[in-house]
């Protein structure tokens, strides 16, 4: 099965930061294989700026370094890297001042899109935004991209909401979370609305809970001053977390388009019940083979940061009444796995007797690694003697389902800059679904300073405080295993 590549329309992709690790490692090699692809039109250009004084060519120089270390350039790309790099340029620039704003200008081509990407920290946002609009570099086919955090609390997402919209209208602000991009999250819509198999099963009278794990094996090295401010419940549960839950618990909108779509993811949001302060664990990893502890990393010895969370979530709404979601997100956990396991209920009388034991339906959506999906079925064990009854999972791998040329699925960087390109907004955040994500987090952590709660500690290489074990047990339930 070969993927079909829709052309976009001649741009310009403008990126602030682009000295950046994000921009380096990611979102240029995903141009480059959208590039490769034949996605671009042949007019299409990459200008990078930032503060630092390269020429054109040192920044092109910088971009072939990052193919080939993060995009698995070969040396028998040579040529295309090179078309590649003829349509990349950089622009001294700075985000405060008026340096190099001018020379920007002069390299934008007029009747095209324009695609401005912060990739920037949260507080050059507004900067950035002001000078687009002060210079006229802005037109009516005009984006601007934003990457997380999209404010510390709610109050700081209100006020970056107001400033963004001060210069630009809504439809023109994307809003990324990487997480959306992925290939099986947007399988999760698939799944759900394109199959009659599973929507009529997909409520309370036939799911007993639902599980969604994000697990990482790697710690903080690198990031350990922003982590130290935020912990897992900003940095994880607010966004990449809570997107995942209202992707699987969202009504069928009316159709697939932008505000459709996250009008009910927004539905969702707000149908959250507050989180009681018992069916919450938090835990901080210890030293272990892996390397130092949380606190030797962040260089506090009293840091009551947390590393993992784990929760048990409402949705009180007439389809999800009764169900609880259980959460969780660690890191220098056992396996790097992010997995939503969908367990349905007991069948309601077993005619096969007690011997035969009690067997339930899972599905499970694997995000990453190994994308695909499994459902466990109970079969008859193979042999005479009586009827014993076994669990079997029918396995989907994508790699394996969709053909050897599906086995290096699409970035989630490449899909969602070229949403961009396209002005799809559908799988980008709108301003009040952050908001109420905010409005929602926001109390859980208010409470744990309140009630000074320390988090759990955890050895490196678990699946996590053994509190989460017991968050599961009191209700009769245990996690699924966090599998590679």
């Amino acid at each position: 099965m070969v993927s079909r590549v829709i052309p976009v329309d001649p741009f310009d992709l403008i990126i602030f930061g682009g000295t950046g690790d994000l921009a380096q490692r990611k979102i240029l090699p995903a141009l480059y294989r959208r590039f490769c692809a034949g996605q671009w039109h042949e007019d299409a250009r990459i200008i990078a700026a930032a503060r630092a004084g390269h020429s054109a060519e040192d920044f092109r120089r910088m971009v072939a370094e990052s193919l080939h270390r993060h995009a698995a350039v070969r040396a028998s790309e040579s040529q295309r890297v090179s078309r590649f790099l003829q349509r990349v340029d950089y622009v001294p620039l700075d985000a405060v001042s008026a340096e190099g704003w001018g020379l920007l200008g002069e390299k934008l081509s007029p009747n095209r899109v324009r695609a401005f990407y912060f990739s920037v920290g949260p507080n050059l946002f507004g900067p950035l935004a002001e000078r687009v609009r002060a210079y006229d570099l802005a037109t009516e086919d005009t984006r601007i991209v934003v990457e997380k955090p999209f404010g510390h609390d709610l109050g700081s997402a209100r006020e970056l909401n107001a400033t963004l919209a001060a210069h630009f209208d809504e439809s023109q602000i994307y809003r990324i979370d990487h997480y959306l991009g992925k290939e099986t999250v947007q399988n999760l819509m698939a799944v759900r609305f394109g199959n009659m198999l599973f929507e009529p099963l997909w409520n309370s009278q036939y799911v007993d809970h639902i599980q969604i794990t994000v697990a990482e094996t790697v710690g903080i090295d690198g990031r350990e001053e922003y982590y130290e401010r935020a912990g897992a419940m900003r940095d994880m549960v607010q966004n990449h977390l809570m997107q995942l839950l209202c992707l699987i618990a969202m009504e069928p909108p009316a159709k697939f388009d932008p505000d459709a779509v996250r009008d009910e993811k927004l539905k969702v949001i707000r149908a959250l019940d507050p989180v009681e302060p018992h069916h919450i664990v938090r835990g901080q990893f210890s030293a272990g083979p892996e390397g130092v502890g949380y606190r030797e990393c962040v260089g506090n010895p009293r840091s009551t940061t947390e590393s993992y969370v784990a929760l048990k979530a409402h949705v009180s709404n007439w389809r999800w009444a009764g169900t609880p979601f259980y959460l969780r997100t660690g890191k220098r956990l056992v396996a790097r796995s992010s997995v939503i396991n969908v367990m349905f209920k007991d069948a309601p009388h077993s005619i096969f007797g007690e011997e035969a034991g009690r067997h339930a339906n899972a599905l499970s959506i694997r995000l990453q690694p190994n994308e695909g999906i499994t459902l466990k079925v109970t079969i008859k064990e193979p042999g005479p003697g009586g009827m014993r009854l076994i669990d079997v999972p029918l396995d989907m791998s994508f790699a394996e389902a969709l053909g050897p040329e599906n086995q290096d699925p699409p970035d989630a960087y490449e899909r969602l800059v070229m949403d961009v390109i396209r002005g799809n907004q559908t799988l980008f955040m709108r301003g009040d679904e952050v908001e109420a994500a905010w409005a929602w987090t926001d109390p859980i952590i208010a409470g744990w300073l309140a009630r000074g709660d320390v988090p759990k500690p955890y050895d490196s290489g678990s699946t996590g405080p053994g509190d989460a074990e017991l968050l599961m047990k009191r209700d009769g339930r245990r996690w699924q295993g966090i599998k590679p």
